[in-house]
Order: C-alpha cells, then sequence, then structure tokens
C-alpha cells in the first residue's frame, strides 16, 4: 500500500524558493529555518524535498477545505462580512503541541495524522470560491509559507477571477518568501505564539524569525493582524504580555491585536482553558501599551466590548460583533468614524454588503469524481 508520503512525493513540482549549495545540496527559503537540503532528503516541514539536487515542493493538492466568515481568521479590520473560502495542504515547519489543525499540518510527522489529500487544480479551487460567493481566498490550516509556490498559482486565478487573497501563517518567514509573495497576497494574519525565544524552541522554531516577518509585512504593506493564543503558564504572564504589545506598538500602534481563548487539544491537555478575565487582563496590557485595535476571541459574549470596533478616538461605535457575527455596521464609505471624521486603518468596502453565514461550513462537492482522496498510512 501507498504511504503518505508516496502519495505527497507524487505531488509535487520544482519549487522556486531555494538555492544551490555544494554536494547536491539546497538551501530552501521558504521558512525562517533556511534548511540546507541533502539530495534525498526532506527539510524540516517534511514536505520540501531535494530530489537530484533539486527543491520539489507540494502541488496539485488539498487537504481540506472550508468556507468560513472572515471574522474567524481573524480579519477584523478587513472586508467585514466577507465568506473567506479557505483550503490548506500538508505539512508545517513548527510543531506545536496544542495545533487545532494537528490532521493536516503534522501529517508525516504524526502518524495518527492522515488526512487523505484530493487533487485539485488552482481553476477548480477558485471555481468553487465562486460558487461559494466567497470574496477572499486564503491559504491556511497548514503553513502556507511552506506550500507558497501552490498558493501563488492559486492566486493568480483568484485575482483574475475578482478575488482577494490571504494567508494565516505562524509568520516564520524570510525575506526572500516575502519578496515572492508581495504580488499575490493582500491580507496576512500571523500567529505570535509567545514572546519568549525558549517557547518557540519548544514549538520548533525561533522567536526573531517571526519578529523580523512581522516588521517586514507592515513595511511592505500587506494589511496584517496578528493573534495571541493566550495559554495559561505558557504564555500570560503580564511581563511577556507587555513585551509582546511594546513591541507591536513599536511596529505600529494600529495593528489589531486578537488575544483569543486556549482549549485542551492535540498533545497539550495539562494547562486550564482560557478565561474571559484572563483575556481582559491581556487586552488591558496591550492598550497600556499604547495599541489602538485590541480584540479577544474565542469567548463570544464573554469579553465586555472586546469583540468590537471602536473609534480609537472618540470611541464611537463602529462594528458590532457576536462571535463571527456582524451585529451592527457604522463606518463611512471610506473607512472613517462617522462621529469625528478619523480614518480607521483596514481594508473596508464602501459599505456593509451582509454575511453569507457566521459559522464555518464545508462546501458541498458536485461530484465525488470532481476530487480524490487516497488513504494512506506512514
Amino acid at each position: 500500500m501507498a504511504t503518505m508520503r508516496d502519495i505527497l512525493n507524487d505531488n509535487v513540482r520544482e519549487g522556486e524558493l531555494y538555492e544551490k549549495l555544494d554536494d547536491g545540496r539546497i538551501r530552501c527559503f521558504a521558512c525562517g529555518h533556511c534548511c540546507p537540503i541533502p539530495d534525498g532528503r526532506p527539510g524540516v516541514c517534511q514536505v520540501r524535498f531535494n530530489r537530484g539536487g533539486k527543491l520539489y515542493v507540494p502541488w496539485g493538492y488539498v487537504g481540506g477545505v472550508q468556507c468560513d466568515p472572515i471574522e474567524k481568521k481573524p480579519f477584523f479590520h478587513a472586508h467585514p462580512g466577507a465568506l473567506a473560502f479557505s483550503f490548506g495542504m500538508l505539512g508545517c515547519d513548527l510543531h506545536c503541541a496544542y495545533c487545532q489543525n494537528w490532521v493536516t499540518s503534522q501529517a508525516l510527522r504524526d502518524p495518527a495524522a492522515t488526512t487523505p489529500p484530493m487533487k485539485v487544480t488552482p481553476e477548480e479551487l477558485v471555481r468553487e470560491a465562486l460558487q461559494q460567493g466567497a470574496k477572499v481566498i486564503v491559504s491556511t490550516y497548514n503553513e502556507p509559507l511552506i506550500t507558497s509556490e501552490w498558493a501563488v498559482a492559486v492566486f493568480k486565478e483568484a485575482r483574475a477571477a475578482g478575488l482577494l487573497t490571504s494567508f494565516v501563517s505562524n509568520g516564520n518567514g524570510t525575506p526572500q518568501v516575502l519578496e515572492y509573495l508581495r504580488t499575490w497576497v493582500e491580507l496576512y494574519k500571523v500567529d505570535l505564539k509567545s514572546f519568549d525565544d525558549r517557547h518557540y524552541r519548544q514549538l520548533g522554531g525561533r522567536l526573531q524569525p517571526i519578529l523580523d516577518t512581522i516588521r517586514r509585512l507592515y513595511e511592505m504593506d500587506f494589511w496584517l493582524e496578528i493573534v495571541t493564543l493566550l495559554i495559561p503558564g505558557f504564555n500570560d504572564s503580564d511581563d511577556e504580555l507587555k513585551r509582546l504589545s511594546e513591541f507591536l506598538v513599536s511596529v505600529s500602534p494600529y495593528i489589531p491585536w486578537h488575544v483569543t481563548a486556549f482549549h485542551k487539544d492535540y498533545k497539550m491537555t495539562d494547562p486550564e482553558n482560557t478565561t474571559a478575565k484572563d483575556l481582559i487582563r491581556a487586552a488591558e496590557i496591550g492598550k497600556k501599551a499604547g495599541l489602538r485595535y485590541v480584540y479577544a476571541g474565542n469567548l463570544p459574549g464573554e469579553v465586555r466590548d472586546l469583540e468590537n470596533t471602536r473609534c480609537y478616538k472618540c470611541q464611537e461605535l463602529l462594528i458590532e460583533r457576536y462571535g463571527y457575527l456582524i451585529l451592527s455596521y457604522n463606518l463611512t464609505p471610506n473607512g472613517c468614524c462617522p462621529s469625528c471624521g478619523t480614518t480607521i486603518p483596514g481594508r473596508w468596502d464602501a459599505g456593509f454588503q451582509g454575511q453569507i453565514t457566521s459559522h464555518p461550513y464545508l462546501p458541498r462537492r458536485r461530484r465525488l469524481s470532481d476530487f480524490f482522496s487516497i488513504r494512506a498510512t506512514e
């Protein structure tokens, strides 16, 4: 029986984000590991590998697709209410013990992660997104940086069809991959998982590449929002949250920061679930540091006013939310506060266009033959 690795190794093409080294080795630039990969071996992500002195990368499949409200990604300052057609591949350059998408991200690393790939073309993905009524197409669920070549192929079709494009990423980037994506990605969400390098090393990475990526994304004019999953006993100390917030302010006080609630998942079952009180405390630290737009997520209706967007100058209520549901929308057509005229940073439409859904859902497959799935064991 074909293994998962056999299947994925057959669904590849030569990548673009690499350079050749001596002795048949190559260096990959898709993520901050910058792996020097010997012939016949994969990089840290397990899905980009050296075959005969060339880098081969994932191509022509997805590990899953889902239709999400854009607020789930989460983007609160980009096209509120829009449907985000979301797809992911397999693999990740980190190995977070609490990953909620581990069945796709930890493929080839965890034998229990056996999500079957589905063969598809960029044109088919875009056609499905349009049929669902999506405004945005998003590379997510695994780490999109390590499948950047495939994402760009999809996004080229998406742009031609009038769709917006987005990455939902751990932010472990390089200057090379960000330059590669610059033309094709408009919205970029980064999970800033901690502000302690020791914690990042527990997750399989380092802090500095993520901080460098956040600065570059902002300087390169991607629309950027930051998320921190607040985990009791791991990244929730007042000191760490203060340093994290001050770093974001040093990039821009107008970057939206989402602190979201952890729940026991995958291999991390020891910490207690995050409470509303925890989120409110973290948000207050962020605001005191100077962040203008701080949100609390995953506990709808329990976090005071922290699901809503208000004008930072006059506190006028601009967007009222409950979870992913937009309850009211009061921005002017040019993205300003209707009360004081302050420009609100973001990517706004001329007006609220309603919501197709406030809950994630799986698109109906037209025919089973539209996709294939092969189950495999590693």
